[in-house]
């Protein structure tokens, strides 16, 4: 399986979309769309990961990446781990979990909670 991002924009929010496998071959992807909403001057970043199949420490390092470079710039990341998602339940939220980074992000369950001013992240079960 590939991996596809389609991006969109919700008010002072970009929106990049990820579905299929974050792995080795397709996460280099996921980090450039990052990038370049950087360099596009977005400060204020949503990753929506509802679709997201596998993902592997290839994939978990560029999210802890995309954090990173977010905060340098001063700006916010969050991301989108529903409960329910990618077919039986958030993949990613289970590998962050497991590997102990997923009090790193700000989770949220939808696009709608995600992109509200001000939104706290709620806790998402592992």
């Amino acid at each position: 399986m590939s991996l596809k991002v389609l991006e969109e924009e919700r008010g002072e929010w970009a929106v990049l979309r990820v579905s299929g496998e974050m792995d080795l071959v397709t996460s280099p992807a996921v980090r450039q769309h990052v990038h370049d909403a950087v360099a596009d001057g977005r400060r204020s970043l949503v990753l929506d990961l509802s679709d997201v199949l596998f993902c592997d420490s290839s994939g978990v390092g560029v999210l802890i990446a995309s954090r990173r470079l977010m905060r340098s710039c001063a700006g916010q990341l969050r991301l989108i781990l529903p409960a329910r998602g990618a077919e039986d339940g958030s993949h990613v939220n289970r590998v962050l979990a497991a590997l102990g980074v997923r009090r790193l992000f700000d989770c949220y369950p939808d696009l709608s909670t995600a992109t509200q001013q001000g939104a706290a992240a709620g806790p998402l079960s592992a």
